[in-house]
């Protein structure tokens, strides 16, 4: 079966990521925080803290600026309140795009990515309108070239869901948020590294975009990202360079 995911958009997506790794620790830190408010300081029990400690690590910050975000998020600190909020909307060509927010000012954000979809071609919608499209999973892409038999085998036996081999080569192991740990740990320690790794909200059908519309929903995506009250954003669309 053909995955849905290219691997030029994912390199693709990696690339900017990378460009923007000034940004990271700030969206890390609220990612410790609300897990640790919600699920409590404690690593071993609150497998999201786990998950966000290990994108704090992976993003080389100081283990003593992890512990006292974690600290002050779980009480042991006085600090802000953040709130969660999910925003859905429509890009360019009706590809369907979600918003992940960390907020202390819910109208200040909501005001923000209005203003972001509405100049730059996309329409902000209601809860529920895109979000049919997507399935919550762990995700992890193996490079072309990876030993797809390795990976199936390995994959399933730890829990995973599903494997899926795309058209450029890369190898997509599917799993259950709850799953994920375990499988990543399991591929890992049989020296299979993926290029990604993470629980996301992956696109179950994509639009495919070129030329101007492929430009325009770039820059639609680029203006979210840098909005400082947004984690994530996720969209289906297939982005030609």
């Amino acid at each position: 079966m053909a995955g849905h995911s290219k691997w030029a958009n994912i390199q693709h997506r990696k690339g900017r990521q990378d460009e923007k790794r000034g940004k990271i620790w700030t969206r890390v830190i609220r990612e410790i925080t609300v897990a640790a408010r919600q699920g409590g300081g404690d690593p071993a029990m609150n497998p999201r803290l786990r998950l966000a400690i290990e994108k704090a690590k992976a993003a080389n910050m100081p283990a003593d600026r992890i512990k006292y975000n974690v600290d002050k998020a779980s009480g042991a600190l006085e600090g802000l309140v953040l709130e969660e909020i999910r925003y859905e909307g429509y890009g360019i060509g009706g590809a369907a795009v979600i918003v992940d927010t960390m907020t202390d000012n819910r109208v200040r954000t909501v005001a923000e990515v209005r203003h972001a979809f509405s100049k730059y071609g996309g329409n902000l919608g209601t809860d529920g309108s895109v979000a049919f499209q997507f399935k919550h999973c762990g995700q992890l892409i193996f490079a072309p070239g990876t030993s797809e038999d390795r990976v199936m085998e390995v994959a399933l036996e730890a829990g995973a869901d599903d494997v899926i081999s795309d058209g450029d080569g890369a190898i997509e192991v599917l799993t259950s948020p709850v799953d994920f740990e375990a499988v990543k740990h399991a591929l890992e320690a049989a020296g299979l590294k993926p290029e990604v790794a993470e629980v996301t909200m992956r696109a179950e059908n994509t639009i495919p975009l070129a030329g101007e519309d492929a430009v325009r929903m770039q820059k639609l995506l680029d203006v979210l990202e840098d909005l400082d009250d947004v984690q994530e954003v996720f969209h289906n669309a297939e982005i030609s360079e």
